[in-house]
C-alpha cells in the first residue's frame, strides 16, 4: 500500500495471496474484480469524457460531449453482458477495443512513448448521431508527474488507481462538425483503475481542469471513497505545469442534494472548493442481480487549492464535473 510517481509496470490483482479469508477459486476472485478506464480533456467550448469499464457481469462504453456554447449534451452508450473485454495488466505498451459493425473503441495505453491515445468511430443511427475521434495525451510537453495508489480497501483486498492531467491534441468529428483541439488550450485526465470493491460500492469524485491568470496549465482530480487509512494515502491531486501536488483526504458534502451545490473541504486548509451543477446527467442500470446508480453532473467550480510550495491557486467559474455512484455488482 501507498503513493507512488510512477506506474507500475504489471499489475495483476489476482496475484495476491488469500484476499479472502477463505480460498477461493481463480474464476471467483477475478469476478470481483471490477476495471475501468477513462479519458477526459476540455477546452474553451467543449467538455468530453469516454469510459470503458469491465464489472464482469456487464461491460460498458460510454461517451459524453457537452457543447458549451449551445448547451447540448450527447450521451452514446454501449452496454454487453459478461467479461470478453480485458483491460490490460500494463500501461507500457498495450490496448483495449471493443468492435462491431457500428461502434469501435479503442485505448491505446502507450507510457513508453509518453502518450495515451484514443480512437472511435460510432456510426449515425436514428437515435444517436456519428462520432469519429483521434486524441492523444502528450505527457513529454511539461514532464507530467502522474498519481500512482495502492489502496487498502478491506482485508488483504485493495484498488489500484494511476491519473494523469496533460495536454491533449487531435481531432474529432461530431454530427457533421469538425473539431480540431490543440495542446496549448486544451488539457485532460487519464485514469486507470482496478480493485476488489465491495459489493456495494460507492464513490464521489470532483475533477477539473484549465489554466489560471499566470496562463499555467492546472487541474485537480479528488475522491470520497472506501478506501481505509485514507489519512496516510489517498488518491486526490493537483497538477500545476505537470507537477504533483498529493493532496489531504477531503469530505465531500451536498447539504441540499446532488442537485445543489457540491462543498469539498479537507482538514489541513488545501483544498476549499464548492461544486455548482449546470447540467445534470443521471443514468440508472438494473442488469441480473446489480443495480447502479449513476450522478455525474457538468457545471462550475469556485474556491482556493494550496500546492506543495504553499501557493495559492484561486479558482473561479472552472468548469469540470463531479461523479457520484452507487454500484451493487
Amino acid at each position: 500500500m501507498g503513493t507512488w510517481n510512477r506506474a507500475f509496470e504489471r499489475v495483476d490483482l489476482l496475484e495476491i495471496q488469500r484476499p479472502y479469508r477463505y480460498p477461493l477459486p481463480k474464476w471467483v476472485r477475478d469476478y470481483r474484480i471490477k476495471e475501468w478506464q477513462c479519458f477526459t480533456f476540455n477546452d474553451e467550448r467543449f467538455s468530453f469524457e469516454a469510459l470503458f469499464c469491465n464489472l464482469k457481469l456487464y461491460r460498458m462504453a460510454q461517451v459524453l460531449i457537452y457543447d458549451k456554447e449551445k448547451g447540448k449534451k450527447t450521451v452514446l452508450r454501449k452496454i454487453k453482458p459478461g467479461t470478453g473485454w480485458r483491460l490490460p495488466n500494463s500501461l507500457a505498451n498495450a490496448s483495449v477495443n471493443s468492435q462491431s459493425s457500428r461502434f469501435y473503441f479503442r485505448i491505446h495505453n502507450w507510457l513508453d512513448a509518453n502518450t495515451v491515445k484514443l480512437d472511435i468511430n460510432i456510426e449515425e443511427t436514428v437515435l444517436r448521431p456519428s462520432l469519429t475521434c483521434h486524441l492523444a495525451y502528450d505527457l513529454r510537453v511539461q514532464e507530467v508527474t502522474p498519481l500512482i495508489v495502492s489502496l487498502g480497501v478491506t482485508g488483504r483486498r485493495n484498488m489500484y488507481a494511476y491519473k494523469a492531467l496533460a495536454p491533449v491534441r487531435g481531432d474529432i468529428v461530431f454530427d457533421g462538425q469538425h473539431i480540431n483541439l490543440k495542446q496549448d488550450t486544451c488539457s485532460g485526465f487519464f485514469c486507470d483503475y482496478k480493485g476488489f470493491y465491495p459489493y456495494r460500492m460507492q464513490k464521489t469524485i470532483c475533477s477539473a481542469a484549465g489554466f489560471n491568470e499566470k496562463n499555467s496549465r492546472f487541474g485537480f482530480h479528488i475522491a470520497e471513497n472506501q478506501t481505509k487509512e485514507s489519512n496516510k494515502n489517498n488518491e486526490n491531486a493537483l497538477w500545476v505545469n505537470g507537477k504533483l501536488t498529493p493532496l489531504p483526504p477531503v469530505l465531500i458534502t451536498m447539504p441540499n442534494g446532488p442537485e445543489d451545490n457540491w462543498v469539498i473541504q479537507d482538514l489541513e486548509g488545501m483544498v476549499d472548493l464548492t461544486f455548482t451543477p449546470k447540467e445534470q446527467n443521471k443514468s440508472r442500470i438494473k442488469f441480473i442481480i446489480t443495480n447502479a446508480d449513476y450522478n455525474a453532473p457538468l457545471g462550475y467550480y469556485n474556491g482556493m487549492l494550496l500546492n506543495s510550495e504553499g501557493e495559492q491557486i484561486q479558482i473561479k467559474n472552472l468548469f469540470g464535473s463531479g461523479e457520484k455512484f452507487n454500484l451493487r455488482v
